[in-house]
Formats: C-alpha cells, structure tokens, sequence
C-alpha cells in the first residue's frame, strides 16, 4: 500500500490510527526489482577484517519503497554502498548475492558493474553541499552521467531539461546554467535527485536525502520522490533515521542493528505492533501528543554495541529489557512473527506487556 506524503507521522501509527488499508506482506508477492540475499561485507583493520553487515536480506520491488533505519553504525549506509558497488578502499563484499533483476552484481566484471551504476541503480546522497561540484554548472552535472553511459550532447540536454522539471525546479533552462551555490538548500536537493534519475533507473537508493533540510522544504522533497516513485515504477531504498519520514513515505521497513536486520515488516504493521524489542524501543522514544509535557520518554538504556565486539548471543540482548538465558548464548535468525520478520527468539506476545524503564530524555535515534 501507498502512504500519501501528507498522512499524520509515525504518532498516528503508534495510536493506533493508521488510515486501513490490505494485509501488508512482509516479501513481495511479486519478482523484486533488487534482491539482497545473505550480503556481507568487511573492513580492512590493523587487527584484520571487521564485519561491518553479517547477511542482509532484503528484497524491493517496482513501484515500492523499502525504509531502512536504525542507529548510527547500524550498516544502513554500508547496505546502499555495497549494493551501488561504491564501497569505500578498504572494504569489500565478502559474501551474499546482490541481484538486480536476477543478475547477480556481486560477480559481475567492475566495468560491467560501472555501466550499470547510474542507468540503473541512482544515488541520492544527504548532502547536496558536498555531493555536488562547486565549480560546475547544474546542467553540466545533470548531463554527464547521461553522457557517460552513450546519451548523444543533445538527447542529455533535452532530457536534463526534462528532468529538471519533473523534480519541481522552475525555469530548468535558465537554471543549467547555474551553479550550486546560486541556489537554496531544497534546490540543490532536488537537482541531485534530477542527476540520480535522469538516466531512468529502474532503482533509486536515498541516503538520509532531507537530513539537513527544513521540514517544509523536507515535505516537498518526499512528495516529489513519491509522485516519480509511481510514474516511472521505482524501486526505492530510502534510508534515514527519521521514524516520521519512514511514516509518510514507506511501504514496508528494515530496521537495522550491528549489522543485519533486526525486524522486516510492512509500515503500518511495524508502527502499530512491532515485532523486535529494539523497534519497540524506537518508537517509544517517540514524543507523542498523549505524552505528558514534563514527563521524561522512554529510552533505550545502554549504548550500541560494538562491531568489534559482538557478543556470543544477540547483539541487542545487553539493552533489552525482555532478555531470557537464551538470548545471551545464541543469535536468533529473522524469524516469521505475524506478517512481520524479526531476529528476536520470544514472540511480541510474551514480552508486549512490559515496558522500557524510563530513565530520561531519549537520544537521537
């Protein structure tokens, strides 16, 4: 199902008051336009490799939007690098399968990968300041990822003018011929998500894209990327840390921790009954309009763990309030929980009566 971009934010779901809508799936029912399957990925350390993602699964299909959240240091933005084959030196797929329309682009030769990168995967970075050059015009920006993958001079300048409208910028022609800088923060936004699709990809990966822009300009932002998410069919990978984005723009979400998904579940079914003590614990950190104004919010205790240091169980055991014997000794694996998939050993059931000991204000999730 499809969230209209100006529904209520995540406090609606978690009030139980999610517009109805179909049973939501937790796979597609359909053949995924991207498929991740089992995908790991390490650093090069003095000490030797460091996993950094230990076997994500994840599937997106045309036309749908899959949120990927969580914590800083999470893997969620090492998921969209792996899966762009953008990896920073250092770091490296060390297994798992990332297929695109069932071509596996893990195994492919770089320079095949490299035509594949921008036709048909996009990017979307979070910082428009530093994602684009400074020193060179918009309609140059626009074009040369046209031009690289074989665009004729005057097919990318028409189709840059083309794109540059469909993302909402006024005047595209006077505006090819400006340069950063000459433009305001949401602008910039929507001139790299014009870059990203230009080519007509067949998937777009957003990197936390409405980060540093104001809520207004944010709104507007969401809705442009929903509206070009069904006219050209995407499939879309939209990561951040904002419960209230994934609300307004999500069909289904990831929720990430140490390095793998720790819940998969449709977006209403996750805001309104989550199925991971690590998602519960994120969305009672929420502020709400039923909470009281002075009251301190829940907060997850402790600090996330550390990817050096896994311990031998599940790696949330140390913070969850739920915890059993059980899970200090063995990791659980994405389990079917009711429409949803979760790395937790105990049904919501057995520990949905409980509640997080609030302990002061919550961080930043």
């Amino acid at each position: 199902m499809k969230h209209d971009p100006n529904t209520p934010q995540g406090s609606a779901y978690r009030n139980g008051t999610a517009p109805a809508g179909p049973a939501e799936a937790v796979r597609p029912a359909r053949e995924p336009v991207l498929a991740v399957r089992g995908l790991r990925t390490a650093v090069r350390t003095a000490s030797g490799p460091l996993e950094i993602l230990r076997g994500v699964d994840l599937d997106v299909e045309r036309g749908e939007t899959v949120a990927v959240v969580g914590e800083s240091g999470s893997g969620k933005s090492f998921t969209a690098l792996s899966v762009a084959g953008l990896l920073p030196g250092g770091a490296e797929v060390t297994d798992g399968r990332v297929l695109l329309e069932g071509r596996d682009l893990v195994t492919l030769p770089e320079e095949e990968r490299r035509r594949i990168r921008g036709a048909e995967i996009g990017m979307v970075y979070q910082d428009p300041m530093t994602s684009l050059n400074p020193v060179m015009r918009i309609g140059k920006q626009v074009t040369e990822g046209l031009r690289a993958h074989g665009w004729s001079k005057e097919a990318a300048h028409e189709r840059a003018l083309d794109v540059l409208g469909e993302v909402g910028l006024p005047s595209p022609r006077a505006l090819m011929r400006q340069y950063p800088h000459q433009l305001s923060g949401g602008m910039r936004q929507r001139v790299l998500i014009a870059c990203a699709l230009a080519p007509r990809p067949k998937v777009l990966i957003a990197d936390e894209p409405t980060t540093a822009l104001d809520v207004t300009i944010q709104q507007q932002i969401l809705a442009t990327v929903s509206r070009l998410r069904d006219e050209y069919g995407l499939a879309v990978v939209w990561i951040t840390h904002d419960l209230g984005v994934v609300a307004r723009i999500a069909d289904r979400v990831a929720v990430m921790y140490a390095g793998r998904v720790a819940e998969l579940s449709g977006t209403r079914r996750l805001f309104t009954a989550p199925q991971h003590p690590y998602t519960d614990g994120l969305l009672r950190s929420l502020p709400t309009p039923a909470h009281p104004h002075q009251a301190p919010l829940p907060q997850i205790g402790g600090s996330p763990i550390l990817l050096s240091d896994l311990p031998r169980g599940c790696p949330f055991a140390a913070r969850c309030p739920h915890r059993a014997d059980h899970c200090t000794t063995e990791e659980p694996p994405l389990l079917d929980r009711d429409s949803s998939r979760a790395a937790c050993w105990f049904p919501r059931n057995e520990w949905t009566g409980k509640r997080l000991e609030v302990t002061g204000r919550a961080q930043d999730a």
